[in-house]
């Protein structure tokens, strides 16, 4: 059947025209008794789910049909099969981004249902929360090595920026003192400044990531951690660390600077270009996950009124 086989793929365009010309087909199922938004729910098809929010009375057709297994939509959002999680990992980055798009889902689903369904016992005698306890416990697994092994390498790159950055820091204070105690004139050179203030700013925010991910790997890792606090300490960890490699790299060029003065033009040109390539490469590598991550757990999300026009 067109309806049932486009909420399964995904095309709402085609599934909005067919309920415009025909409003009687949303009350169309399949062979388990599931109306389309619960297809679209097993499917994780969001594009498709979001068509509800244009409905202008949906009590009667989301909220109260069962499946013939005795499913209700939460268990259906409940439920992570190996078709799903195929198609999970083609739409999320890596399994703790994939973990949060599932708890987004179930949270999502939940707002629909009445609290007394919550609860409710299917044929295998499991409430949804049971049975996403149970079907996603290798996606959580997985989730957490991913989370351990980003975080253990960026906490060895963080640290090795804080250990160059307070060394140098202390050589060039101590090589500013002169041996009879006095102050040397570099001290008040524009280059000397610029250095003293990003390598402090470097050394303060390599820490700081050191810390954030330091707080991942002590996390326990439940369930609902994977839907804003984990990847909120991520994100702010690796926006920490690029800020960090910034500041170190403007401290190395204000040093470069001061180290050969009497070549101006020169120092100036490789002073600019070498710190800016590091720094490049690491927000080429990275702003896509931070991206994603930004957009995943501060921006409005995936569900939705999408279009305003009402359909039933």
């Amino acid at each position: 059947m067109p309806l049932i086989r486009a909420t399964e793929v995904g095309i709402p365009e085609i599934v909005e025209e067919i309920l415009r010309s025909y409003p009687s087909a949303i009350y169309i199922t399949n062979d388990k008794r599931q109306s389309i938004f619960q297809i679209a729910i097993v499917h994780r098809q969001e594009k498709v789910f979001n068509i509800l929010y244009q409905l202008l009375k949906y009590e009667n057709i989301f909220l109260s049909r069962d499946d013939k297994n005795a499913n209700n939509n939460l268990h259906l959002a409940g439920r992570l099969t190996p078709q799903q999680q195929l198609s999970l990992r083609a739409s999320a980055a890596g399994p703790a981004l994939q973990m949060q798009r599932e708890l987004q889902w179930f949270k999502e689903v939940e707002k629909f249902m009445q609290h007394q369904d919550r609860e409710n016992l299917n044929d295998e005698k499991k409430t949804p929360a049971d049975l996403f306890t149970e079907t996603h416990k290798d996606l959580v697994k997985e989730g957490e090595q991913w989370m351990r092994g980003t975080t253990n390498s960026c906490t060895v790159v963080a640290a090795l920026i804080a250990t160059g950055v307070f060394s140098a820091g202390i050589d060039k204070i101590l090589s500013a003192i002169n041996n009879d105690g006095t102050v040397s004139k570099l001290i008040t050179e524009t280059a000397f400044i610029i250095f003293a203030i990003a390598d402090a700013l470097a050394l303060f925010s390599s820490v700081s990531s050191i810390l954030m991910f330091l707080s991942i790997l002590t996390s326990r890792y439940a369930e609902d951690d994977f839907l804003y606090v984990l990847p909120k300490r991520l994100m702010f960890g690796l926006i920490a660390l690029f800020v960090s490699m910034i500041f170190m790299m403007v401290a190395f060029g204000a040093t470069f600077y001061l180290g050969l003065s009497d070549k101006k033009e020169l120092t100036i040109a490789l002073g600019i270009a070498l710190p800016c390539l590091p720094v490049a490469l690491f927000g080429f590598l990275q702003s896509p996950l931070i991206w994603v991550m930004v957009k995943s757990t501060y921006f409005p999300g995936i569900f939705g009124k999408q279009r305003k026009r009402a359909l039933y």
